[in-house]
């Protein structure tokens, strides 16, 4: 399990659980926390904490996995007694069901009682109405009857959750599990705990049942449906049910204040829905449904959309305090042309921490761009909100190399780790390997044992490495780049046939060659020859099954490609390439609320990504969601004017920008921009976008003089154009239609 609140969240929720009204408690110092559990468990640092326990990140020695250790503050401990907790989590421990979060152990050891269950990677559905603040109606109702399955189990197992919240429901890998069975038991069948954490009863002023809330003896499994019924409704419609100025007032409301309907929050939202909803919302328990499973399949018969499998993907959270940016390395080599190797050297780093699954790390895009910044510390911090910051240089000079790196505390300025190492040019790969050991260590990160292979480097050849990294440097979408790129891969290749990350890189220029530039064959048919060996070389490489669903999506055979891109983001999380082009596929293919999905996913990979949000902007308007696609452009002309700022030679920034400024109708900005990204880059991707922008001022005969250049210069996507929104205005116009049909 993840942390029950991200811990560096600021928001203010309304919805704060009476639990969390505890007299505020020091959680336990490490030192006695690890002498009483050592022997069993390595405890790593702090997740979150509530009001009943503090959750830890811990490493299970005997069985070596991580596990999410739930350690109970010490005045709930002292009253509930080990003998009571043990005999109620007992029982939670009976319970075996696909979305219920397992319980591993659980016991007493000296003053602490404590329990443990799996650290899975994913978000607390409260991190997720956090970060997104409502969410598709056809996954709310999904992640509602994954919810209802599991508590429909329990109920015909004497179970009654309690405390039923999104701070107890975990999304992992796209699916609800509920975790937290028995706890809420344990404090309710003692009457001096429940009055200390509530004054009346155990559980969360939102979400809790009317007889529940007024302290009915009897409570059974339709209490819970109550508060899954509040959780479908604030999924829906981005708000609680119930808010208040008290626990009182919010309990209150209940029984004096309406809610709106659904329905007025997405159109979505079916009468049969709408009423299930309600039925489960009955103020009287004997007006619900007589079992969760009644309540799933009247929402399963009355819903109409049908959630598939992007909801699979969901990427980890982890705490501030386990951030970190890694800046351009300096070259301080005589030869301004091995840059390459001092920005290679930081990539490469970026690139292996970034497979950890407990730390964020800011993305190459991000953090690169803050080179000028590189004296004003906390600056970078407080842009990029990361806790520490990676410094380096590199001086090469013949066949020696002297590597530098300091690893910096924003907060304080004060150097957390730092070495030197001086070495022949072979012995690049240890240093690098060695630097990114360093910073676990320094950090305090636990590693399984795939993180522990991901950060190693993936070829032993130097030669091969130098070529590798020169064609990562230009790997951006503009032709002359893509095509430096392209051979630089090449080289690293033909001297280290078995590096299949060379391979990958080639399919991927490739396929974006031929799918932004030229309509060439010998594009795709290279392509596939290269994802294919990419994959032959090295089966669980995430970046050999981007490539080849990218080859499939030239091939226009989607159904291939989807699959691709699912395999890549499973084995690798945090790779930002795999939603980001899968979703744009989507868009593509005119399947606009499954490409709304995997794009949030890229989005919280890489926030900072202006192209991501103005692709949201565009499924929004797709999928008829006005008010979500005016946000989605807003962000994205913030985010691209916060790029042009740190990088005003960004083509693709300056037109993108033209877009939204013309869609806002700022005719002389929007012109200006065009302007600017036609004098740095006037290819086809270019003239297609400035023609977009056109349409949206209102100049129809500019707007298909620019579609027809596009054209001309080898974009050729006419199932993009015939689902671009921008262009709903021209579609009855015959050069519109003349452009269409050469194509």
């Amino acid at each position: 399990m993840g942390p029950d609140r991200s811990a560096d969240s600021t928001k203010s929720v309304t919805p704060s659980p009476i639990l969390e009204t505890v007299t505020a408690t020091a959680p336990a110092t490490s030192s006695r926390l690890r002498e009483a559990l050592g022997t069993a468990y390595a405890i790593d640092r702090e997740l979150g904490r509530g009001g009943m326990a503090t959750v830890y990140l811990a490493q299970d020695r005997r069985h070596d996995r991580l596990v999410a250790l739930k350690v109970l503050h010490k005045e709930v401990a002292e009253s509930l007694g080990a003998e009571r907790f043990l005999r109620e989590i007992k029982t939670a421990a009976r319970l075996n069901h696909p979305h219920i979060l397992p319980l591993f152990d659980s016991g007493a050891a000296g003053e602490f009682l404590y329990y443990v269950m799996p650290y899975v990677e994913g978000e607390s559905l409260r991190q997720t109405l956090d970060r997104l603040g409502a969410i598709p109606p056809a996954d709310a109702i999904a992640y509602t009857q994954e919810m209802s399955a599991a508590l429909d189990y329990a109920h015909r197992q004497g179970i009654v959750h309690r405390d039923i919240k999104p701070e107890n429901v975990m999304l992992h890998e796209g699916i609800a599990m509920l975790m937290d069975f028995g706890i809420a038991k344990a404090l309710e069948s003692d009457s001096s705990v429940a009055l200390t954490v509530t004054g009346m009863f155990v559980g969360t002023p939102a979400y809790v049942s009317p007889e529940q809330a007024f302290g009915e003896s009897t409570i059974d499994g339709r209490s819970d449906q109550f508060s899954v019924a509040c959780m479908l409704y604030e999924m829906i419609a981005g708000r609680p049910a119930f808010t208040g100025s008290s626990p009182q007032a919010i309990i209150a409301q209940r029984m004096t204040g309406g809610i709106a309907d659904m329905s007025e929050f997405s159109e979505r939202v079916t009468p049969d829905v709408e009423s299930a909803f309600k039925k489960a919302m009955s103020v009287d328990a004997a007006d619900r449904f007589e079992t969760m499973r009644e309540f799933a399949v009247a929402l399963r018969t009355g819903s109409g959309a049908t959630p598939t499998s992007m909801r699979l993907m969901s990427p980890p959270t982890v705490s501030a305090a386990k951030s970190l940016a890694v800046m351009p390395f300096e070259n301080r080599s005589a030869d301004p042309d091995n840059e390459y190797l001092a920005d290679g050297i930081a990539e490469q780093i970026i690139n292996a921490l970034s497979k950890v699954r407990t730390l964020r790390v800011a993305s190459r895009a991000t953090s690169f761009p803050m080179k000028s910044r590189r004296d004003d510390l906390q600056d970078v911090g407080r842009r990029l909100k990361v806790s520490t910051i990676l410094n380096g240089s590199v001086r090469k000079s013949g066949n020696r190399i002297r590597v530098t790196a300091e690893l910096v505390n924003v907060s304080d300025g004060s150097q957390l780790w730092a070495e030197q190492y001086d070495r022949e040019m072979e012995d690049v790969f240890a240093i690098q390997d060695h630097i990114s050991e360093a910073i676990v260590q320094a950090l305090r990160v636990i590693l399984g044992d795939a993180e522990r292979k991901a950060l190693k480097a993936k070829t032993r050849d130097i030669r091969a490495y130098e070529y590798y990294l020169r064609g990562r440097q230009y790997v951006d979408l503009r032709k002359k780049s893509l095509q430096y790129a392209m051979e630089m891969f090449q080289r690293a290749a033909e001297i280290d046939p078995n590096y299949a990350s060379a391979h990958a890189g080639i399919a991927d220029c490739l396929s974006l060659m031929f799918l932004l530039f030229d309509t060439n064959r010998k594009f795709i048919e290279q392509a596939g020859v290269a994802s294919t060996r990419a994959l032959e070389l090295e089966p669980d490489l995430a970046e050999a099954h981007m490539a080849r669903g990218m080859f499939y999506s030239c091939m226009r055979d989607y159904e291939s490609s989807n699959i691709e891109f699912e395999t890549s983001m499973k084995l690798d999380p945090k790779l930002f390439e795999a939603p980001y082009f899968w979703g744009r596929n989507l868009l593509w293919q005119g399947r606009a609320e499954e490409g709304i999905r995997i794009l949030r996913i890229a989005q919280t990979l890489r926030p900072e990504a202006y192209d991501v949000a103005g692709m949201l902007g565009l499924g929004y308007e797709q999928a008829g969601n006005q008010v979500e696609a005016a946000a989605a452009r807003r962000l994205a002309l913030k985010l691209m004017e916060d790029r042009l700022e740190l990088n005003p030679d960004d083509p693709r920034a300056w037109v993108l920008a033209a877009c939204q400024y013309a869609g806002a109708k700022d005719r002389a900005r929007a012109e200006e921009a065009i302007r600017r990204a036609l004098a740095i880059d006037d290819d086809g991707l270019t003239h297609y976008n400035a023609a977009c922008a056109h349409v949206l001022l209102g100049d129809m005969d500019k707007a298909i003089d620019y579609l027809q250049a596009a054209v001309n210069r080898g974009w050729h996507h006419r199932e993009w154009i015939e689902h671009d929104t921008d262009f709903d205005a021209v579609r009855d116009v015959p050069r519109y239609k003349e452009v269409l049909a050469t194509m």
